[in-house]
């Protein structure tokens, strides 16, 4: 008995779409584009464009046009300070990679609320390769989280491990001391 050849061509087709996926956008381009500025996971308005294939001018018409939908956890501006520690840190080459302006940045649910404003095929093809990039990258704070956990209770029960080590050779190298040489003489005196 063999499955339903609607079911069948389903899985063909979504096998074809990860590929093309793949193909379309790396996730390790996706993940270079995610940084960490006040606490959160974000994207450039730039990266986001560049990845969508529309000018960036074009991508914060459509967000202004929709300014509703994009609440301040989901997109803020980024300040001096923010633009200089992203110069100083590499993370852009200069200023000027932001065309003069101030970038505004898209959380994980900005990103994801880009796509109900921008309406084309690759909108929706980008929208879920930077998803599955955020998820990856979730996962792997949180095992970054359990081995750092890990690694302080390892290191706890090695400085507990060291002190008593460290007794035990303190108290083999009393008993490998010569005795103490007495100050009194023992016996009788006969003076």
């Amino acid at each position: 008995m063999g499955l339903p050849l609607p079911y069948f061509f389903s899985i063909i087709l979504s096998v074809q779409k990860d590929k093309i996926m793949k193909a379309i956008i790396p996730h390790e381009v996706i993940e270079k584009r995610i940084y960490l500025i006040r606490g959160q996971k974000v994207m450039l308005d730039k990266d986001l464009a560049m990845l969508y294939k529309v000018k960036p001018i074009r991508l914060r018409e459509q967000v202004k046009r929709n300014i509703k939908r994009f609440l301040a956890d989901f997109m803020f501006k980024l300040n001096e300070k923010e633009i200089d520690f992203m110069v100083s840190q590499n993370a852009i080459p200069s200023r000027k990679h932001l065309g003069g302006y101030y970038p505004y940045v898209f959380t994980e649910q900005g990103v994801a609320m880009l796509s109900s404003v921008l309406k084309s095929e690759r909108a929706v093809q980008v929208n879920i390769a930077v998803m599955r990039a955020f998820v990856k990258l979730r996962q792997i704070l949180s095992t970054h989280k359990e081995l750092a956990y890990k690694l302080n209770e390892l290191e706890r029960k090695t400085e507990k491990h060291d002190e008593e080590i460290r007794s035990i050779f303190d108290a083999i190298r009393q008993l490998m001391s010569p005795p103490e040489k007495p100050t009194r003489r023992i016996g009788f005196n006969a003076e």
